[in-house]
């Protein structure tokens, strides 16, 4: 498995690149097509070999080769980031195909979803309309029989944060409810510590904005979607497992 996981690396560090190209493009209307990209100060375009992920920020020193701007070291750090989740994937979910093809597009969606919230408040209709297609298109062909139990997760755990939505306007948003039906659909039952893992890491940011701050704190807009998709990983990696505990320990004869 060692092998595999690291042309998961490998291709991660690929998507990667994608991811950010999709996270810019997509919430300011723009074709993740083309054109191909430019250096944002001189507008020229970036020749493939110098696009070859982190090792080309590298060999650049991490400015553009024709008018030496910087270029932002988010870059080859989203790269490395998705290289890392992809190959962690494949280690833990080991060869079922249909759950490792369902996490490889879900960590992909989270961490454009994640870079979109932070940067700009925003998750992308788009993005998580094509992650829903996406889901349901590997769903239907190779595991059928979940359908109905990913539906009904899909629908709770958006429902949850629908109601927080309802109940604290300009807290939480549509774009946070509809993640987490998405979760749903990827994760079926193990989407429920998944949300337990996103509120509670939320909680925990809140607090130490509070502590920090103080009362003001409270004013402090914190995008929720890197808390929603950090508990998709969680849930993808190990929400079976918890759950499996949980009936166990409390339900269990």
């Amino acid at each position: 498995m060692v092998g595999v996981a690291a042309l998961a690396f490998a291709g991660g560090l690929v998507a990667g690149s994608f991811i950010g190209v999709v996270a810019h493009r997509v919430p300011r209307g723009e074709s993740i097509v083309g054109p191909r990209s430019r250096c944002p100060r001189c507008g020229t375009r970036i020749a493939a070999y110098d696009n070859v992920p982190v090792v080309s920020w590298i060999l650049l020193r991490g400015r553009c080769r024709s008018c030496a701007a910087r270029i932002p070291v988010r870059y080859p750090l989203v790269e490395i980031a998705v290289g890392g989740l992809f190959a962690a994937t494949v280690l833990i979910l080991g060869d079922d195909g249909t759950e490792l093809a369902l996490g490889l597009v879900l960590v992909s969606v989270l961490a454009a979803v994640t870079l979109t919230d932070l940067e700009r408040r925003v998750i992308p209709n788009a993005i998580v309309l094509a992650g829903a297609v996406a889901g349901l298109a590997i769903v239907a062909v190779t595991d059928p029989a979940s359908l109905p139990e990913r539906a009904i997760a899909a629908i709770a755990a958006g429902g949850v944060l629908l109601l927080g939505a309802l109940g604290r306007p300009g807290g939480m948003g549509m774009g946070d409810v509809k993640l987490a039906a998405l979760l749903g659909l990827y994760l079926g039952r193990a989407v429920a510590p998944a949300l337990v893992v996103a509120f509670a890491a939320g909680a925990l940011v809140g607090v130490g904005l509070m502590l920090r701050h103080g009362i003001s704190a409270r004013k402090r807009a914190v995008p929720f979607g890197p808390f929603l998709a950090l508990g998709g990983i969680v849930g993808l990696w190990a929400g079976d497992e918890i759950v499996d505990w949980y009936l166990e320990e409390f339900f269990g004869s």
